[in-house]
Parts: structure tokens; sequence; C-alpha cells
């Protein structure tokens, strides 16, 4: 199968017959799953910044719901409750909030994974290459107003993403890698819930 996948950009309608049955795997993978436990390493290289890397686990309940529990640095979170997104960072005093659809987050993609996902609905055109058992797919969002400037993901023929890639417009890149993927978890609304430690203050995301 993977040797009549394309490197050339293919558009949502134009999508090679094996591309196409990949991507259609990977979306009922996720549209039957209303949620899901991950553990994930995170790895951000910006512009003129050294690279980051962290470590955690990733709690994902529909619809649009995700927590980003960090063991290093211990204490970070990243929460989305379906409509809005939190940071907050245990070195500093305030939590930042944004709208989920306006958050600059590069985390925020995300959350299209938590919806009904329909790649066609999302992105403009695909490419694809093998690597190991797995593809890489290389997506270029629909929107030219958002954070970022394409998503990368490695899908496993059944339909699992073990790994993302996100350009930003600066062309800073977030690179997740998760494992341990955990379906049959019951997730309470709490866990999505951004309660403020005693002190912490929360202010409107800069934009």
């Amino acid at each position: 199968m993977f040797s009549l996948l394309s490197s050339i950009p293919a558009t949502a309608e134009n999508r090679p017959p094996a591309l196409d049955k990949l991507l259609k795997s990977v979306e009922a993978h996720y549209n039957r799953t209303p949620a899901l436990k991950l553990d994930f390493s995170e790895t951000y290289a910006g512009m003129r910044r050294p690279v980051e890397s962290d470590i955690g686990v990733l709690y994902l309940r529909k619809p649009g719901r995700m927590r980003w529990e960090y063991s290093t640095p211990a204490g970070k979170l990243f929460l989305s409750d379906g409509k809005e997104v939190f940071l907050y960072l245990p070195d500093e005093r305030h939590a930042e909030r944004s709208k989920l659809k306006e958050s600059e987050d590069m985390r925020a993609p995300l959350a299209f994974l938590l919806g009904k996902l329909d790649f066609g609905k999302e992105f403009k055109s695909f490419e694809s290459r093998p690597e190991g058992d797995g593809t890489w797919i290389v997506a270029t969002p629909k929107s030219e107003n958002l954070a970022y400037t394409k998503v990368e993901f490695l899908a496993t023929p059944d339909g699992e993403i073990h790994r993302v890639r996100v350009t930003g417009q600066d062309q800073s890149k977030l690179d997740f890698t998760f494992s341990n993927e955990q379906e049959k978890v019951t997730l309470p609304d709490t866990l999505f819930k951004f309660q403020a430690p005693p002190g912490v203050q929360i202010v409107e995301a800069a934009r």
C-alpha cells in the first residue's frame, strides 16, 4: 500500500486511493473514540531559542476537551474545556486564558481530533511518505489565519497517530510522540476544569 502513497500534494477532493483509505482509517479510529489517555513527550524548537523537551500524560474527551498534564516540568498544565484554553506554568503567578478557536498555542490544533474528524474539512492538501510500518501525512490547513502553517501525522495502518509535528507561522516546530494509548477510560468533567492554585491570577493571553 505504501508504494502507492504520493509525495506530490493532493487536494482533499483528489487524494490517491491508498492515502484516502489511510485518512479514513484515522478518521474512523478517532471518531468512534469518546475519550483517550496517552503518554506523551514534547519537543519545542523556536526561533533563536534552545530546544525544550517535556513529558507528561494527555487526557482527551469529546467534545474538544484536553488536559496536558506535565511531569517535566512538574506542575505545568495546558487545559481545554472545549471552549477556552488555559496555560499554567508553575514558575509564574498567573495562568493565561484564551478562546480555543482563537488560541495561538500550537497544542490547540489537536482539538480537531476531538470533534467529528474530517480531514477534508480542516485541510486543503496532503502529502505522504512511508516510515517503517507507518506513514507520515503532511496536511496544509485551509485557513491561513492560524498560528500554524502545517500539521504532520505519523499514522499506523489501523488509524492510530503516534507522532504529530506542528509548524508555526514563525517556523517554530512542536513535535509530539504518543504512546500507551488507552481508549476505555472514564474521564470526569472536573479533569477539564481549571482550578487556579492559591495566589495565581487568570489573565487573558496576549494576542
